[in-house]
């Protein structure tokens, strides 16, 4: 079957992989109501496209915490990819690097820190769960650093893991074969078959609950790169996030795997963008499923938007040419809709490029 579009690759990495690591992958938190908004969300802002503007030359490229990439379509962090396929984060990370755009590495990723700086040059952010052992985070940062990473993107909704019920069906558990890789050798415990999600039991044992914002400002003190907040969706936590010296913010809800009910991303990115004032770039992940999504967030302010799911299962259906194809095909739907919008830059899309439900609430005709 041949491939023209991104969420054509999930039905296929359906088809290819475990039940368990599929509907690891797939699933949301308890009713999933926030994952199918994360979708559904983009579908009721519509565009208002400028016409007869010379769009013979189009510019996407633009610059993250001082790094240029040809594109503001990056790679979200997303766990365990040698489930998907055996080359995993490693695909991932030369996928990227060819597609000359930013990769954010796992903290649970199945190769480390290492092993993906050895698939060769490329702009790298490194994810960050902080552990109760605070030891083990400096060490993690230190390695990431060395390893020659950019940035920390600093994951802040995770003081609990979410519950994802099929993750508790499958009794979900890392199959035996891999291993968090950047944790082999710290005696960390590991990820057993429970009567839960194997997950979830690890989490709870590992991740620091007490969390919180003087932890933003210790992080800085034994690091020099640049820190995201990941998981910001509030006006609130924006500014607490800016004031503890956040470089960046990325708008997300865990691609819906935490707390259910929440706004879709795309809803929280306004207020959020509102709120930084600007001292901030402001990122989104969750839901991005085409070009047109893609400026619809750009419209409503983000500095570029991160993709995780149709790298999973790109990754699943055909490694790292699926990832390659993914992300070259959000490029071009991308490019298009700036075309056929009368955007030649990044800079040329502006709110009024698109109307949403809030805009003019009595926007649909009656039938």
């Amino acid at each position: 079957m041949e491939i023209t579009n991104v969420t054509e690759y999930e039905a296929i990495a359906k088809e290819k992989l475990p039940k368990m690591v599929y509907d690891y992958y797939a699933s949301g938190a308890e009713d999933q109501w926030t994952l199918k908004e994360n979708r559904n969300a983009f579908s009721r802002i519509l565009f208002r496209p400028r016409i007869l503007v010379d769009v013979s030359k189009i510019d996407m490229a633009t610059t993250v915490l001082g790094f240029k990439i040809s594109m503001p379509i990056m790679i979200a962090p997303t766990a365990m990819q040698k489930m998907a396929h055996p080359e995993g984060e490693y695909a991932t990370a030369r996928a990227a690097s060819a597609a000359g755009t930013i990769m954010i590495l796992s903290s649970w990723a199945t190769s480390s820190v290492e092993e993906v700086a050895s698939t060769g040059p490329g702009i790298r952010f490194f994810q960050l769960y902080v552990y109760k052992d605070r030891n083990v985070v400096a060490q993690l940062v230190r390695r990431a650093e060395r390893a020659g990473f950019n940035a920390i993107a600093l994951t802040v909704d995770t003081p609990r893991l979410g519950r994802r019920e099929s993750d508790i069906k499958n009794r979900f558990v890392l199959p035996p074969f891999l291993t968090l890789r950047n944790f082999d050798g710290l005696n960390l415990g590991t990820m057993d078959k429970t009567n839960d999600s194997g997950l979830a039991s690890y989490v709870a044992g590992q991740i620091d609950r007490s969390l919180s914002w003087k932890d933003v400002k210790w992080l800085q003190t034994i690091t020099k790169l640049p820190i995201l907040v990941k998981g910001v969706l509030t006006a609130e936590d924006t500014r607490l996030a800016i004031q503890a010296g956040a470089a960046g913010i990325i708008v997300s809800n865990h691609g819906a795997r935490q707390l259910d009910y929440v706004p879709a991303t795309i809803m929280a990115l306004e207020e959020v963008v509102k709120a930084a004032q600007g001292r901030v770039p402001v990122f989104l992940d969750g839901g991005i499923r085409r070009g047109t999504d893609v400026f619809k967030a750009l419209a409503l302010g983000a500095s570029g938007i991160f993709i995780g799911r149709p790298v999973v299962f790109s990754l699943a259906a055909e490694g790292e040419a699926g990832v390659r194809k993914v992300l070259q095909m959000l490029r071009d739907e991308f490019e298009l809709t700036m075309a056929l919008s009368g955007c030649r830059s990044l800079k040329e899309i502006t709110r009024d490029h698109i109307v949403t439900e809030w805009d003019r609430p009595n926007l649909s005709p009656r039938l």
